[in-house]
């Protein structure tokens, strides 16, 4: 699964023709119209099914899938996990990462004090608040705003930060 990003989770049945009901775990649901097909992930067991119809329904996403015709066989498709490849997850912009590329990361300060491992990451709807995880001592949490973040090098799994004062 590690080349995958999951996307949204099979929760319920719509009707009784088939359609199933998706609670998107992406950031922008209606990325589910660029998608043809989706890939399915339920039980150690991955499908790859067609997408006949896609709409909206309060924060839930209604999918109709190729063969799947009745509440039945759209009940054995619930607590599947629908995910994308890498390829397929939707472009970043300039300064902006995937989660599971953050998690892990060794942030250091701009001197080269190492803090600790980046443990979360945390939406609070204004920007996002990074969790760095330190020996001994509480979670340090740092905004991610251009002000405190320095560099990002996902390859080398590094993050350069500056504290701004008081928050360390």
């Amino acid at each position: 699964m590690d080349d995958y990003f999951e996307i949204g989770k099979i929760v319920n049945t719509v009707g009784v023709a088939g359609e199933v009901r998706v609670y998107p775990t992406t950031d922008d649901a209606r990325r589910y119209d660029l998608l043809d097909t989706v890939c399915i992930i339920l039980r150690g067991r991955e499908m790859i099914i067609p997408i006949q119809r896609v709409r909206y329904h309060k924060n839930l996403v209604i999918l109709k899938l190729e063969g799947i015709d009745d509440m039945d066989a759209a009940n054995a498709l619930r607590d599947g996990v629908i995910v994308v490849s890498r390829e397929n997850a939707l472009p970043l912009s300039e300064n902006e990462y995937f989660t599971r590329d953050l998690v892990g990361m060794c942030v250091k300060t701009a001197d080269g004090r190492v803090l600790g491992e980046l443990a979360d990451v945390i939406s609070t709807g204004a920007n996002d608040v990074y969790a760095v995880r330190r020996e001994g001592a509480k979670d340090l949490l740092i905004p991610a705003i251009a002000q405190c973040i320095i560099h990002v090098d996902v390859a080398a799994k590094q993050m350069v930060v500056k504290l701004l004062e008081g928050l360390e």
